[in-house]
């Protein structure tokens, strides 16, 4: 593949005013969230009205999902790359509208299954076809700032999914509406593109079909240290972040044995996630992506094998756990903020297949690792943090490869 696909050369600038571009990017990235966060509340509620027995079988439910998050991202990349970015985002949202209404109306665990790995491939279009379009307008360090910023108001879905699943439960409604929720917001985002979003792929970059062309560009990504490297990383990262997600209702139920307060616990740990990219988006610009991020995963490690030593000594209370999570996933935030920005650096001229490929990788490794880590809840968080620092051990191993053993450098 010729040189010029290497090129990080950006416009820097946003089709749209700035700020209203990062929120649609935002409310893009944030349907993925609410499909999943939303559930958490309910799942005791799906469990018993489908007839699930075993409590961890429950998780299913998020890890369906997340599957077919996975594998429908190897798809919208190449397709973005040949049609352009708006179609096919079209497409993905609209069908995200109807595949949460099928979850709605699912009478048996298998066809909710089906129907939360349909959800998973379309909201797989606005991760994939998002990242592409952020990296058509921006590079580099002024990616990373543009994806810090969308983050923060991505994280609002986290805050404020959960106790809407609450509120609808509460009020006495089923857990159905909290699908019906879903598609309705989709919905709106979906006319919000539409009516706003021009197309970002120039005529003169668009590739083609051909599996020669694609598997070309595959080897190119594949060939890149850095994208490789930090790719891996944020799939390790991301294991942990999906286990916490799948067992953190029966931490609070079994544990704790508050699952009242799960909303709130919840929305204050995503909420120093939120504050996170917030510090990172500011930061950045001066600091550089590579310094903030070793750091970051450092702290990370810190914090989890904290936390494991508290777990494995008897002494977990609820404040320990919300305490550390919340540093936890600061840390994750900062961290994973900068890995998407690093791992597309060089990717400019493939920016749909490469973040479809990089996608795939950390979706799908983050999903099997969460579910080994979910399925292995024992009634204790030890589980839970002994995957965290697993996970953040084996993550910096993988920085250091990407970077050659030179951790926190300036570029």
């Amino acid at each position: 593949m010729s040189e010029p696909h290497l090129s990080t050369q950006s416009v820097n600038r946003a089709p749209l005013a700035f700020g209203e571009f990062v929120a649609l990017i935002a409310a893009m990235m944030a349907l993925t969230a609410l499909g999943i966060d939303s559930m958490l509340p309910a799942l005791p509620a799906i469990g018993d009205s489908l007839g699930v027995t075993e409590p961890n079988h429950r998780q299913f439910v998020i890890t369906a999902f997340l599957l077919g998050f996975a594998f429908a991202q190897l798809i919208y990349g190449p397709l973005s790359d040949r049609f352009g970015r708006r179609p096919v985002l079209v497409i993905a949202l609209v069908s995200y509208v109807f595949t949460s209404a099928l979850a709605a109306i699912s009478g048996s665990f298998e066809l909710l299954l089906v129907a939360r790995a349909a959800m998973g491939a379309s909201a797989a279009g606005a991760r994939v076809v998002t990242v592409a379009l952020v990296r058509d307008c921006f590079a580099g360090r002024a990616m990373a700032r543009v994806m810090s910023l969308a983050f923060i108001v991505f994280m609002a879905a986290p805050v404020f999914a959960p106790a809407f699943g609450q509120g609808v439960l509460a009020a006495g409604g089923s857990w159905r509406m909290i699908f019906w929720g879903v598609a309705v917001v989709s919905a709106l985002v979906v006319a919000w593109f539409w009516l706003r979003m021009p197309e970002t792929l120039a005529p003169g970059s668009r590739q083609s079909l051909q599996p020669s062309r694609i598997a070309a560009d595959y080897a190119l990504v594949m060939r890149d240290r850095g994208a490789v490297g930090y790719t891996i990383a944020a799939a390790l990262l991301s294991g942990g972040l999906f286990g916490f997600i799948g067992s953190v209702q029966q931490i609070m139920e079994v544990v704790f044995g508050r699952p009242e307060l799960l909303t709130l616990v919840f929305a204050a740990v995503a909420g120093t996630m939120a504050i996170g990219s917030f510090l990172n988006s500011r930061i950045v610009m001066r600091v550089g992506t590579r310094r903030i991020s070793h750091t970051a995963l450092s702290a990370l490690i810190l914090f989890a094998a904290i936390h494991l030593a508290i777990a494995f000594s008897g002494h977990e209370t609820l404040w320990t756990f919300a305490i550390l999570q919340a540093l936890m996933m600061a840390s994750f935030g900062l961290a994973t903020s900068n890995f998407s920005a690093m791992a597309m650096e060089r990717m400019g001229e493939i920016a749909g297949t490469a973040s479809s490929l990089q996608g795939f990788v950390s979706t799908l490794g983050g999903a099997l690792i969460g579910a080994q880590i979910g399925q292995s809840f024992d009634g204790t968080t030890v589980p839970l943090y002994t995957g965290f620092l697993a996970m953040g051990v084996l993550a910096l191993v993988a920085v250091a490869v990407a970077e050659k053993g030179r951790l926190f450098r300036p570029s």
